[in-house]
Protein backbone atom coordinates (compact mmCIF):
# COMPACT_ATOMS: atom_id res chain seq x y z
CA UNK A 1 0.00 0.00 0.00
CA UNK A 2 1.33 3.33 -0.85
CA UNK A 3 2.29 5.64 2.28
CA UNK A 4 2.85 9.10 2.37
CA UNK A 5 4.30 11.14 5.89
CA UNK A 6 2.83 13.96 7.21
CA UNK A 7 6.01 15.89 9.04
CA UNK A 8 4.94 17.90 12.36
CA UNK A 9 6.57 20.30 14.77
CA UNK A 10 5.11 21.33 17.57
CA UNK A 11 5.68 23.86 20.41
CA UNK A 12 6.72 21.62 23.53
CA UNK A 13 7.52 18.21 24.55
CA UNK A 14 7.57 16.30 27.84
CA UNK A 15 5.82 13.87 30.19
CA UNK A 16 3.90 13.63 32.99
CA UNK A 17 1.75 11.25 34.75
CA UNK A 18 -1.56 9.94 32.69
CA UNK A 19 -4.37 11.68 33.31
CA UNK A 20 -7.49 9.92 35.25
CA UNK A 21 -9.06 9.46 31.72
CA UNK A 22 -5.74 8.37 30.56
CA UNK A 23 -5.32 6.18 33.18
CA UNK A 24 -9.03 4.22 33.08
CA UNK A 25 -8.80 3.35 29.56
CA UNK A 26 -5.19 2.36 30.10
CA UNK A 27 -6.25 0.07 32.63
CA UNK A 28 -8.83 -1.44 30.45
CA UNK A 29 -6.54 -1.83 27.83
CA UNK A 30 -4.44 -3.60 29.72
CA UNK A 31 -7.48 -6.64 31.20
CA UNK A 32 -8.53 -6.55 27.36
CA UNK A 33 -5.08 -7.03 25.93
CA UNK A 34 -4.36 -9.15 23.27
CA UNK A 35 -7.85 -8.04 22.19
CA UNK A 36 -7.14 -4.42 22.82
CA UNK A 37 -7.98 -3.49 19.67
CA UNK A 38 -11.11 -3.42 20.75
CA UNK A 39 -11.26 0.21 21.77
CA UNK A 40 -9.82 1.31 18.13
CA UNK A 41 -12.13 3.51 16.62
CA UNK A 42 -12.50 5.82 13.30
CA UNK A 43 -13.92 8.46 11.36
CA UNK A 44 -14.52 8.87 8.04
CA UNK A 45 -14.15 13.08 6.92
CA UNK A 46 -16.48 13.30 3.60
CA UNK A 47 -14.94 16.28 1.63
CA UNK A 48 -18.12 16.25 -0.70
CA UNK A 49 -17.78 19.37 -3.08
CA UNK A 50 -14.95 20.43 -1.41
CA UNK A 51 -12.12 18.02 -1.96
CA UNK A 52 -8.61 18.79 -1.13
CA UNK A 53 -5.24 18.10 -3.01
CA UNK A 54 -3.09 15.43 -1.22
CA UNK A 55 -0.76 17.96 -0.18
CA UNK A 56 -3.12 20.50 1.24
CA UNK A 57 -4.58 17.40 3.62
CA UNK A 58 -1.03 16.51 4.68
CA UNK A 59 -0.51 20.37 5.41
CA UNK A 60 -3.79 20.00 7.90
CA UNK A 61 -3.39 16.67 8.95
CA UNK A 62 0.44 18.25 10.31
CA UNK A 63 -1.18 21.12 11.85
CA UNK A 64 -3.68 19.23 13.51
CA UNK A 65 -1.38 16.85 15.31
CA UNK A 66 0.51 20.18 16.19
CA UNK A 67 -2.43 21.79 17.81
CA UNK A 68 -3.85 18.66 19.21
CA UNK A 69 -1.03 17.29 21.84
CA UNK A 70 -2.81 14.09 22.33
CA UNK A 71 -2.15 12.76 18.61
CA UNK A 72 1.45 12.87 19.29
CA UNK A 73 1.85 11.46 22.72
CA UNK A 74 2.85 8.11 23.30
CA UNK A 75 2.36 5.84 26.80
CA UNK A 76 5.57 5.08 27.75
CA UNK A 77 6.99 3.29 31.28
CA UNK A 78 2.95 4.18 32.26
CA UNK A 79 3.27 7.28 31.70
CA UNK A 80 2.57 10.11 29.02
CA UNK A 81 4.89 11.33 26.52
CA UNK A 82 4.71 14.05 24.47
CA UNK A 83 6.76 14.35 21.41
CA UNK A 84 7.45 17.87 19.78
CA UNK A 85 7.94 16.64 16.09
CA UNK A 86 7.72 13.70 13.68
CA UNK A 87 6.35 12.12 10.53
CA UNK A 88 2.32 11.14 10.78
CA UNK A 89 2.41 7.83 8.16
CA UNK A 90 -0.43 8.34 6.05
CA UNK A 91 -1.75 5.85 3.42
CA UNK A 92 -3.89 5.52 0.18
CA UNK A 93 -6.82 3.57 -0.65
CA UNK A 94 -9.89 3.31 -2.50
CA UNK A 95 -12.66 2.42 -0.46
CA UNK A 96 -13.50 4.66 3.02
CA UNK A 97 -14.86 2.16 4.63
CA UNK A 98 -12.35 -0.66 3.75
CA UNK A 99 -9.50 1.96 4.85
CA UNK A 100 -11.08 2.56 8.15
CA UNK A 101 -11.68 -1.48 8.61
CA UNK A 102 -7.68 -2.30 7.90
CA UNK A 103 -6.82 1.14 10.43
CA UNK A 104 -8.65 0.06 13.51
CA UNK A 105 -8.03 -4.29 12.77
CA UNK A 106 -4.47 -4.01 15.00
CA UNK A 107 -3.95 -2.93 18.51
CA UNK A 108 -1.80 0.07 18.63
CA UNK A 109 1.93 -0.31 19.69
CA UNK A 110 1.47 2.00 22.49
CA UNK A 111 4.63 2.94 23.06
CA UNK A 112 6.16 3.29 19.90
CA UNK A 113 3.64 4.30 16.98
CA UNK A 114 1.43 7.50 16.92
CA UNK A 115 -1.77 6.96 18.54
CA UNK A 116 -3.40 7.99 15.28
CA UNK A 117 -4.08 6.23 11.91
CA UNK A 118 -4.50 8.05 8.05
CA UNK A 119 -5.82 7.17 4.99
CA UNK A 120 -6.49 9.26 2.24
CA UNK A 121 -9.13 8.29 -0.57
CA UNK A 122 -8.47 9.47 -3.60
CA UNK A 123 -10.08 10.39 -7.57
CA UNK A 124 -7.29 11.29 -9.49
CA UNK A 125 -5.62 13.91 -7.89
CA UNK A 126 -8.42 15.19 -5.62
CA UNK A 127 -8.59 13.57 -2.13
CA UNK A 128 -12.42 12.87 -1.63
CA UNK A 129 -12.41 11.48 2.30
CA UNK A 130 -9.95 11.54 5.06
CA UNK A 131 -9.69 8.09 7.18
CA UNK A 132 -8.77 8.68 10.75
CA UNK A 133 -8.63 6.17 13.11
CA UNK A 134 -7.87 6.54 16.78
CA UNK A 135 -6.32 4.98 19.83
CA UNK A 136 -8.60 5.40 22.68
CA UNK A 137 -6.04 6.85 24.82
CA UNK A 138 -5.28 9.94 22.68
CA UNK A 139 -9.10 10.54 22.40
CA UNK A 140 -12.43 9.30 23.17
CA UNK A 141 -15.85 10.07 20.91
CA UNK A 142 -15.96 13.86 21.38
CA UNK A 143 -12.45 14.10 21.04
CA UNK A 144 -12.67 13.12 17.97
CA UNK A 145 -15.59 14.97 16.97
CA UNK A 146 -13.05 17.96 18.27
CA UNK A 147 -10.62 16.92 16.04
CA UNK A 148 -12.94 16.24 12.94
CA UNK A 149 -13.78 19.62 13.54
CA UNK A 150 -10.63 21.45 13.65
CA UNK A 151 -9.43 19.58 10.87
CA UNK A 152 -12.52 20.61 8.36
CA UNK A 153 -11.68 24.15 9.43
CA UNK A 154 -7.74 23.20 8.94
CA UNK A 155 -8.45 22.48 5.37
CA UNK A 156 -11.52 24.99 4.86
CA UNK A 157 -9.81 28.40 6.49
CA UNK A 158 -6.52 27.11 7.13
CA UNK A 159 -7.08 27.81 10.33
CA UNK A 160 -8.70 25.84 13.72
CA UNK A 161 -11.16 27.53 15.78
CA UNK A 162 -10.24 29.72 18.56
CA UNK A 163 -7.72 29.68 21.20
CA UNK A 164 -5.25 26.49 22.07
CA UNK A 165 -7.57 24.35 23.79
CA UNK A 166 -6.82 21.96 27.18
CA UNK A 167 -3.73 19.65 26.98
CA UNK A 168 -3.16 16.28 28.24
CA UNK A 169 -0.01 17.26 30.07
CA UNK A 170 -1.69 20.52 31.62
CA UNK A 171 -5.00 18.49 32.69
CA UNK A 172 -2.94 15.49 34.45
CA UNK A 173 -0.68 18.60 36.39
CA UNK A 174 -3.99 20.30 37.79
CA UNK A 175 -5.35 17.00 38.99
CA UNK A 176 -2.39 16.68 40.86
CA UNK A 177 -2.51 19.97 42.53
CA UNK A 178 -4.72 20.28 45.86
CA UNK A 179 -7.89 21.37 43.72
CA UNK A 180 -7.39 18.51 41.62
CA UNK A 181 -7.12 16.42 44.69
CA UNK A 182 -10.44 18.30 46.26
CA UNK A 183 -12.27 17.01 43.44
CA UNK A 184 -11.06 13.34 43.35
CA UNK A 185 -11.82 12.96 47.07
CA UNK A 186 -15.41 13.93 46.52
CA UNK A 187 -15.45 11.52 44.30
CA UNK A 188 -13.79 8.52 45.91
CA UNK A 189 -16.53 9.20 48.99
CA UNK A 190 -19.35 8.31 46.65
CA UNK A 191 -18.07 5.45 45.54
CA UNK A 192 -17.01 4.32 48.97
CA UNK A 193 -20.53 4.48 50.25
CA UNK A 194 -22.02 3.41 47.40
CA UNK A 195 -20.06 0.58 47.17
CA UNK A 196 -20.91 -1.04 50.68
CA UNK A 197 -23.95 -1.14 50.16
CA UNK A 198 -24.52 -2.75 46.52
CA UNK A 199 -24.23 -6.19 46.05
CA UNK A 200 -21.11 -7.72 45.11
CA UNK A 201 -21.44 -7.85 41.80
CA UNK A 202 -24.21 -7.58 39.11
CA UNK A 203 -23.89 -11.20 37.11
CA UNK A 204 -22.72 -13.72 39.89
CA UNK A 205 -24.38 -17.11 38.45
CA UNK A 206 -22.90 -19.13 36.00
CA UNK A 207 -24.65 -19.47 32.68
CA UNK A 208 -23.58 -22.80 32.35
CA UNK A 209 -23.42 -21.59 28.34
CA UNK A 210 -20.01 -20.39 27.85
CA UNK A 211 -19.20 -20.02 23.88
CA UNK A 212 -15.83 -20.18 22.31
CA UNK A 213 -14.86 -17.58 22.06
CA UNK A 214 -16.86 -16.12 25.63
CA UNK A 215 -17.42 -12.78 24.47
CA UNK A 216 -20.02 -12.48 21.82
CA UNK A 217 -21.92 -8.83 21.01
CA UNK A 218 -25.94 -8.97 19.94
CA UNK A 219 -26.91 -5.69 18.53
CA UNK A 220 -30.69 -4.58 18.10
CA UNK A 221 -31.76 -2.19 15.74
CA UNK A 222 -34.33 -0.65 16.55
CA UNK A 223 -36.34 2.21 15.53
CA UNK A 224 -38.92 1.25 18.13
CA UNK A 225 -36.44 2.08 20.87
CA UNK A 226 -35.47 5.33 19.55
CA UNK A 227 -39.68 6.08 19.15
CA UNK A 228 -40.78 5.17 22.67
CA UNK A 229 -37.91 6.15 24.00
CA UNK A 230 -38.31 10.04 22.71
CA UNK A 231 -42.26 9.79 23.92
CA UNK A 232 -41.30 8.89 27.62
CA UNK A 233 -38.79 11.62 27.88
CA UNK A 234 -41.58 14.17 27.13
CA UNK A 235 -44.24 12.36 28.89
CA UNK A 236 -41.50 12.63 32.24
CA UNK A 237 -39.86 15.84 31.35
CA UNK A 238 -36.72 14.11 31.22
CA UNK A 239 -33.73 12.78 28.50
CA UNK A 240 -33.80 9.84 26.51
CA UNK A 241 -30.56 8.93 27.67
CA UNK A 242 -32.15 8.72 31.02
CA UNK A 243 -35.02 6.94 29.86
CA UNK A 244 -32.87 4.65 28.45
CA UNK A 245 -30.47 4.20 31.63
CA UNK A 246 -33.44 3.42 33.93
CA UNK A 247 -35.05 1.10 31.40
CA UNK A 248 -31.94 -1.16 31.11
CA UNK A 249 -30.92 -0.66 35.11
CA UNK A 250 -34.56 -2.67 35.60
CA UNK A 251 -33.99 -5.22 32.77
CA UNK A 252 -30.52 -6.02 34.94
CA UNK A 253 -32.77 -6.32 38.20
CA UNK A 254 -34.93 -8.53 36.56
CA UNK A 255 -32.55 -11.01 34.83
CA UNK A 256 -30.23 -11.22 38.21
CA UNK A 257 -32.53 -10.55 41.24
CA UNK A 258 -30.74 -7.77 42.70
CA UNK A 259 -33.37 -5.25 44.30
CA UNK A 260 -30.69 -3.03 44.40
CA UNK A 261 -28.71 -2.45 40.84
CA UNK A 262 -25.08 -0.60 40.30
CA UNK A 263 -24.34 -0.11 36.88
CA UNK A 264 -21.22 1.92 35.60
CA UNK A 265 -21.92 4.47 32.98
CA UNK A 266 -19.43 6.04 30.51
CA UNK A 267 -19.24 9.64 31.50
CA UNK A 268 -17.72 12.27 29.20
CA UNK A 269 -16.50 14.89 31.53
CA UNK A 270 -16.78 17.55 29.28
CA UNK A 271 -19.02 19.61 31.64
CA UNK A 272 -15.78 21.92 32.65
CA UNK A 273 -14.50 24.92 31.74
CA UNK A 274 -10.57 23.33 31.75
CA UNK A 275 -11.71 20.07 29.88
CA UNK A 276 -14.33 21.57 27.19
CA UNK A 277 -12.96 21.04 23.41
CA UNK A 278 -9.83 18.70 24.53
CA UNK A 279 -9.06 16.17 22.12
CA UNK A 280 -8.26 13.44 24.57
CA UNK A 281 -9.61 10.91 26.38
CA UNK A 282 -11.31 12.39 29.29
CA UNK A 283 -14.30 9.50 29.55
CA UNK A 284 -14.61 7.56 32.22
CA UNK A 285 -16.70 5.56 34.27
CA UNK A 286 -19.60 6.85 36.51
CA UNK A 287 -21.53 4.95 39.33
CA UNK A 288 -24.65 4.45 38.88
CA UNK A 289 -27.30 3.08 42.05
CA UNK A 290 -30.89 2.79 41.60
CA UNK A 291 -33.50 0.87 44.43
CA UNK A 292 -35.36 -0.87 42.06
CA UNK A 293 -37.62 -3.10 43.81
CA UNK A 294 -41.07 -2.99 42.77
CA UNK A 295 -40.91 0.98 41.91
CA UNK A 296 -43.40 1.40 39.14
CA UNK A 297 -41.01 2.70 35.68
CA UNK A 298 -42.49 6.08 36.06
CA UNK A 299 -41.29 6.24 39.56
CA UNK A 300 -38.41 5.00 38.87
CA UNK A 301 -37.01 7.49 36.20
CA UNK A 302 -37.80 10.39 39.00
CA UNK A 303 -35.64 8.27 41.35
CA UNK A 304 -33.20 7.52 38.74
CA UNK A 305 -32.42 11.19 37.40
CA UNK A 306 -30.46 12.34 41.18
CA UNK A 307 -29.20 8.92 40.83
CA UNK A 308 -27.65 10.31 37.56
CA UNK A 309 -26.47 13.97 38.51
CA UNK A 310 -24.26 11.43 41.52
CA UNK A 311 -22.92 9.24 38.92
CA UNK A 312 -22.08 11.59 36.78
CA UNK A 313 -20.05 13.36 39.24
CA UNK A 314 -18.54 10.67 40.25
CA UNK A 315 -17.06 9.81 36.75
CA UNK A 316 -14.39 12.50 37.17
CA UNK A 317 -12.43 10.67 39.42
CA UNK A 318 -9.24 9.33 40.36
CA UNK A 319 -8.78 6.15 39.61
CA UNK A 320 -6.22 5.23 42.26
CA UNK A 321 -8.70 6.37 44.41
CA UNK A 322 -11.22 4.06 42.60
CA UNK A 323 -8.61 0.86 43.63
CA UNK A 324 -8.31 1.78 46.68
CA UNK A 325 -11.74 2.41 47.49
CA UNK A 326 -12.55 -0.94 46.26
CA UNK A 327 -9.80 -3.19 48.00
CA UNK A 328 -10.57 -1.58 51.15
CA UNK A 329 -14.61 -2.38 50.79
CA UNK A 330 -13.68 -5.65 49.71
CA UNK A 331 -11.76 -6.71 52.86
CA UNK A 332 -14.34 -5.55 54.77
CA UNK A 333 -16.83 -7.37 53.27
CA UNK A 334 -15.37 -10.36 53.06
CA UNK A 335 -15.68 -10.32 48.81
CA UNK A 336 -14.72 -8.34 45.86
CA UNK A 337 -17.15 -5.97 45.01
CA UNK A 338 -17.48 -4.53 41.34
CA UNK A 339 -20.34 -4.27 39.51
CA UNK A 340 -19.04 -5.27 35.92
CA UNK A 341 -21.67 -3.85 34.25
CA UNK A 342 -21.54 -1.15 31.97
CA UNK A 343 -23.69 1.83 30.25
CA UNK A 344 -22.57 3.69 27.34
CA UNK A 345 -24.49 5.92 25.42
CA UNK A 346 -22.35 7.35 22.80
CA UNK A 347 -24.76 9.53 20.71
CA UNK A 348 -23.65 12.70 20.57
CA UNK A 349 -27.19 14.51 20.33
CA UNK A 350 -30.37 13.78 22.45
CA UNK A 351 -33.27 15.36 21.05
CA UNK A 352 -36.61 14.16 21.90
CA UNK A 353 -40.08 14.77 20.22
CA UNK A 354 -43.91 13.25 21.50
CA UNK A 355 -44.10 10.39 18.71
CA UNK A 356 -48.01 8.77 18.20
CA UNK A 357 -48.75 5.39 18.91
CA UNK A 358 -49.27 4.33 15.17
CA UNK A 359 -45.40 5.30 14.55
CA UNK A 360 -44.52 3.62 17.20
CA UNK A 361 -46.55 0.15 16.91
CA UNK A 362 -45.30 0.31 12.82
CA UNK A 363 -41.86 0.42 14.02
CA UNK A 364 -42.12 -2.64 16.11
CA UNK A 365 -41.99 -4.35 12.78
CA UNK A 366 -38.60 -2.90 11.49
CA UNK A 367 -36.61 -4.43 14.64
CA UNK A 368 -33.26 -6.84 13.67
CA UNK A 369 -30.95 -8.36 15.40
CA UNK A 370 -27.58 -9.67 14.58
CA UNK A 371 -24.72 -10.81 15.82
CA UNK A 372 -21.53 -9.21 14.41
CA UNK A 373 -18.51 -9.75 17.28
CA UNK A 374 -16.93 -12.55 19.26
CA UNK A 375 -13.24 -12.51 20.72
CA UNK A 376 -11.52 -13.99 23.82
CA UNK A 377 -11.39 -11.14 26.28
CA UNK A 378 -13.54 -7.82 27.73
CA UNK A 379 -12.33 -5.68 30.16
CA UNK A 380 -16.14 -6.49 31.37
CA UNK A 381 -19.52 -9.31 31.71
CA UNK A 382 -22.01 -6.88 30.69
CA UNK A 383 -22.21 -3.99 28.43
CA UNK A 384 -24.65 -2.05 26.84
CA UNK A 385 -23.87 0.42 24.33
CA UNK A 386 -26.11 3.02 22.25
CA UNK A 387 -25.57 4.72 19.04
CA UNK A 388 -26.76 7.40 17.09
CA UNK A 389 -28.63 5.20 14.68
CA UNK A 390 -30.26 3.98 17.66
CA UNK A 391 -28.85 -0.14 17.67
CA UNK A 392 -28.83 -0.90 20.80
CA UNK A 393 -25.68 -3.53 21.41
CA UNK A 394 -25.12 -5.98 24.57
CA UNK A 395 -21.54 -7.15 24.44
CA UNK A 396 -21.07 -9.81 27.53
CA UNK A 397 -19.25 -12.76 28.46
CA UNK A 398 -21.43 -15.83 28.31
CA UNK A 399 -19.91 -17.95 31.27
CA UNK A 400 -22.15 -15.31 32.99
CA UNK A 401 -25.00 -14.09 30.23
CA UNK A 402 -26.09 -16.86 27.45
CA UNK A 403 -26.46 -15.87 23.98
CA UNK A 404 -30.06 -16.73 24.71
CA UNK A 405 -30.50 -14.40 27.34
CA UNK A 406 -28.77 -11.31 25.78
CA UNK A 407 -31.29 -11.52 22.60
CA UNK A 408 -33.97 -12.01 25.54
CA UNK A 409 -32.32 -8.80 26.99
CA UNK A 410 -32.17 -6.69 23.96
CA UNK A 411 -36.05 -7.95 23.33
CA UNK A 412 -37.00 -7.36 26.57
CA UNK A 413 -36.15 -3.73 26.44
CA UNK A 414 -37.67 -3.09 23.36
CA UNK A 415 -41.12 -4.28 25.04
CA UNK A 416 -40.66 -2.83 28.05
CA UNK A 417 -40.17 0.92 26.68
CA UNK A 418 -42.84 0.31 23.90
CA UNK A 419 -45.28 -0.73 26.20
CA UNK A 420 -44.22 2.19 28.79
CA UNK A 421 -44.74 4.71 26.16
CA UNK A 422 -48.16 3.54 24.79
CA UNK A 423 -49.28 2.71 28.22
Amino acid sequence: MTALAAAFSGARSGDAPLTWGQRAIWEAIERTAPDDHYFNFGRIVQLGARPASVSGALWALARLVERHESLRTRIVDGRQALAAAGELTVVLGADPDALLAELTATAFDYAREWPLRVGLVTTGAEVTHIVLAFCHHAADGLGAEEAVRDLRLLLLRGEPRGSRPPQPLDIARWQSSPEGRRVAEEAAWHWEREHRRIPPTMFQLPSGAGESPPIWRAVLRSPAVDLAAQRIAVQHGTSTSNVLLTAVTALVAEMTGHETVAMLPIVSNRFRADTRGAVSTLSQEGLFVLDVEKVPFAELLALARPAALRAYRSAYHDPADRARVLAEVGEDRGTPVHPWCCFNDMRFADHAVYRDDALIRRALGESSLSWPMSQEQLNCRFCVHVSGTMEVSVTADTRWLSRADMERFLRGLEDRLVEAALR
